[in-house]
């Protein structure tokens, strides 16, 4: 049958039966040979009949033959060469022309959106050739209440991508979409809602000037956004999906980079707002009311010993102390929010922390482990919940941490020789609570309060003892020997992580895409099968996966700016997808198969198990971690019996044999 005939060949049932016609129509042309037949069949021809009849169909006044056409439009547009195809005969005018006339059921218009988003994706036709009609019917997709959820996914998904195209579709789309109808996507229980909505607020957010992205975050603060994502989708009860947990990144990263003027701003000594936000510190502090009676010179004096008891370097000029920046007049803004809760640093005694030494230096600690001011990575999903639970992240967390601070001072009974040694425990608190993901600042004020100054010098003796057992050097020799068996070890993890595949992203300088692709190792070891999936397919099986490269074509294995595509991508890539990157040569290294790895994690698992399949070392950081987990455990177990007991540096004397052995018995006599 024709359908059985070209599907061994085309995992599409269409186009396997094109397949069949071409063969049978064309075969007495010698175009096509019988031995090709499973390779190439005139793959054009085949493409461009497809097209044409699909042209056809989608203008048929038989709605049952119109719904039938798109729906398998849908599916074969993903395919780049019938894109070509059916857009050269102007194909996608008809799409747009459904959605402008919205006269089509909702079965129907999916099925245009869901073509026209896959003939868009390939980058054939520019979104600016759109209409402003075309625009706002899609954007009243998304703004209406009762629409069909999945035309409302396709064209979060459509202005989307219009928004990162050109900054003019942005202006329309901020223009037509409602940031309310946004916020209401996000309160829905459909997570690919939620996904699609926090898209494309992120991508109006990222594209927006400086100007209009703070006019959006006003708003959007008004309008509790940040209440509506930690309710929605941070206590919620499902698992956030990669795709989220980057746009929640994202938000984070953007909004806590709006700090960032301020923090490489230094402080304007001329400036009467700020050294009235200094004078109101001091005030706070030491309560003056009756300063105004004293002398211009008394004053003056009394000024400069209350800044030098606060903890100023300059107490006659502190604003000197804020000319740094980083932090810069972030640190005068946390210091001021502080002010409510100022008490507990106005009880003096011998071990007396300097605020405003110790404000300065922490809110430089806050700014580097929430790493303000550094780019948004277009791969980054490390988002921190507590984030979401709190309007003011920054200050609370400095309110939080200078009480903290304080408390770890005394702990350590430090002095002002010791500040550089209480910074850096007060930084380990504050990174290993924020590890931990606490979802509520209480739960953070509560677990980085444990962690006191005793706490950390268990776990620094801990990981002491453990390194310098480690160092002894019979458990250096006796690592040497057990080296090559649990290398092998690892070499065979690294394998069969490959035969179960990953999941990849497609990674484009003009997008982060939803697109997935998945590849993995065939069971023995000889083929690479690869190929495009959707979103929920969590593990394939290898028979779906259409290509495939033989492992014994690979030429090499290329990272970093070094492959394929980041080289076409030159100077658009940040350097965490540089890190992400790696590709395979092939076929005498004409061609190459580019991957951007999910995480640093299955970068260093597909380097080194394709580094194994082609004889070569391994040589990432995850595997030399990983043996140095093993050699530790497997040293553990075999020192056991020796707990408590000294391990020599240098082996036990061999003594000198005996002179003579009389002391032996001779088990020969008793027995006769």
């Amino acid at each position: 049958e024709p359908f059985h005939f070209g599907i061994s060949f085309h995992p599409d049932p269409h186009v396997a039966n094109y397949i069949y016609l071409a063969y049978f129509e064309r075969r007495t042309e010698s175009v096509i040979q019988t031995s090709l037949m499973p390779t190439f069949v005139s793959f054009l021809w085949i493409q461009g009949r497809c097209a044409e009849d699909l042209y056809k169909g989608i203008q048929s006044s038989d709605a049952g033959v119109l719904c039938d056409s798109l729906k398998e439009l849908a599916g074969v547009s993903k395919d780049v060469t019938f894109a070509q195809e059916f857009i050269s005969r102007d194909g996608y005018l008809l799409l747009v022309k459904i959605v402008e006339d919205s006269n089509e059921s909702n079965l129907i218009m999916m099925h245009t959106l869901t073509a026209f988003m896959q003939l868009m994706d390939h980058g054939i036709v520019s979104w600016e050739n759109l209409s402003s009609v075309f625009i706002k019917k899609i954007a009243n997709f998304v703004n209406a209440k009762a629409t069909d959820e999945s035309i409302q996914q396709v064209s979060l998904d459509i202005l989307e991508n219009m928004v990162l195209s050109s900054h003019s579709l942005f202006l329309q789309v901020k223009l037509e979409v409602t940031m309310e109808r946004l916020i209401a996507h996000l309160q829905v229980t459909n997570q690919q809602i939620q996904t699609k909505a926090m898209a494309l607020l992120m991508a109006l957010l990222q594209t927006a000037g400086d100007a209009d992205r703070q006019e959006m975050f006003v708003f959007l603060n008004k309008k509790n956004l940040r209440q509506y994502i930690y309710k929605n989708i941070i206590l919620s009860s499902g698992l956030v999906q990669d795709e989220m947990a980057h746009y929640l990144y994202v938000l984070q990263s953007v909004t806590l980079n709006s700090l960032e003027v301020r923090m490489r701003m230094p402080l304007d000594c001329y400036s009467q707002e700020q050294r009235d936000i200094l004078h109101a510190l001091r005030q706070a502090a030491f309560e003056t009311d009756s300063e105004n009676s004293l002398s211009h010179e008394r004053r003056r004096s009394l000024c400069a010993k209350e800044f030098k008891k606060l903890g100023f370097s300059n107490n006659s000029n502190p604003g000197q102390d804020l000319v740094r920046t980083p932090p810069g007049l972030l640190a005068l803004d946390t210091m001021h929010y502080f002010l409510l809760i100022w008490d507990e640093f106005n009880r003096q005694d011998k071990h007396e922390c300097p605020f405003a030494r110790s404000s300065i230096q922490l809110t430089l600690v806050l700014c580097e482990i929430l790493r303000i001011g550094e780019p948004t990575s277009e791969t980054g999903s490390d988002y921190h919940p507590i984030f979401f639970s709190q309007d003011k992240l920054l200050e609370e967390l400095f309110c939080v941490c200078i009480q903290l601070l304080n408390k770890t001072w005394k702990e350590m009974r430090a002095t002002q020789e010791d500040f550089d040694k209480v910074m850096q425990v007060v930084r380990e608190q504050i990174t290993r609570t924020l590890s931990s993901k606490p979802t509520s600042l209480e739960l953070f004020k509560n677990k980085v309060n444990a962690l006191n100054y005793g706490e950390i010098l268990k776990l620094r003796q801990t990981e002491r003892l453990h390194q310098e057992e480690t160092l002894a050097p019979p458990v250096l020799e006796l690592k040497e020997r057990l080296k090559p068996e649990l290398l092998e070890l690892i070499r065979q993890q690294r394998l069969n992580r490959l035969c179960q595949g990953t999941m990849f992203r497609k990674v484009s300088s003009r997008r982060r895409q939803d697109k997935l692709w998945y590849c993995r190792l065939s069971p023995n070891h000889k083929m690479l099968h690869f190929g495009d999936i959707e979103e929920d397919a969590e593990n394939p099986p290898i028979e779906t996966l259409q290509d495939k490269i033989p492992v014994s074509d690979i030429k090499g294995l290329l990272t970093g700016k070094d492959c394929p595509h980041m080289k076409e991508n030159k100077g658009k890539q940040n350097k965490e997808v540089l890190d992400l990157a790696f590709s395979i040569t092939y076929d005498v290294e004409e061609y190459s198969l580019n991957f951007v790895a999910p995480s640093r994690t299955d970068f260093c698992l597909w380097t080194d198990g394709l580094s194994v399949l082609l004889g070569r070392e391994m040589s990432s950081e995850s595997m030399r971690s990983e043996l140095e987990i093993l050699l530790s455990m497997e040293i553990k177990l075999r020192l056991l019996d020796l707990e408590n007991i000294s391990i020599p540096d240098n082996a036990p004397a061999i003594p000198k044999p005996p002179t003579n052995y009389n002391f032996c018995y001779d088990f020969s006599h008793n027995e006769q």
